[in-house]
């Protein structure tokens, strides 16, 4: 594993761990008062207080942020390992890129279900999703060399990703947005 991305481990991780424990305190207040309105509910469209009472915040019976939280400890420990050294073997490798594509594959059913049933965006699952999309695929072209041909469209596929997912929430909002103008 490179330094660039232990490095990319280390702060995506430790920026995604910082969204998923914030997320965790407000689920935590909300629990404890119920008219507790999110510090990220801004407006009807940026509405973390919506996102968090949707069934999809708790698809497997508990808050999903307690998952980013182990994800991305695990994360960040993997980039702080390799940095001071650690070279991870084979088998470590393909685990952290199952880890990661499962993470990629739920980041994007939250993202459809934030646009097109919640109907509301949460900036700190905002946040969640812009530093897994690049765990994952940097970590994914790490670990299989027999995807080397991609790596010099590593950017454009990158800038291609974010670009499509800006246009489906410019899409699933314009009646907002416009009405903005």
């Amino acid at each position: 594993m490179s330094r660039r991305l232990a490095w990319l481990h280390v702060v995506g991780g430790g920026l995604g761990l910082v969204a998923a424990a914030a997320l965790t305190l407000e689920k935590i207040a909300k629990l404890r008062d119920p008219a507790h309105i999110p510090t990220c509910s801004l407006n009807p469209v940026i509405s973390c207080g919506s996102v968090m009472d949707s069934p999809q915040a708790e698809a497997f019976g508990f808050p999903n942020p307690l998952i980013g939280i182990a994800a991305f400890a695990v994360v960040v420990t993997t980039g702080v390992a390799v940095l001071a050294g650690f070279e991870p073997p084979r088998w470590y490798r393909i685990a952290l890129n199952a880890g990661t594509a499962f993470g990629f594959a739920f980041v994007h059913w939250l993202i459809v279900a934030s646009l097109y049933d919640i109907h509301a965006l949460c900036p700190y699952c905002l946040v969640v999703w812009i530093v897994t999309i690049p765990l994952f695929w940097y970590t994914t072209l790490d670990t299989w060399p027999a995807l080397a041909p991609l790596r010099r469209l590593h950017s454009a596929v990158l800038a291609f990703w974010y670009v499509l997912i800006a246009g489906l929430v410019l899409h699933a909002f314009w009646d907002y947005w416009s009405n903005l103008l």
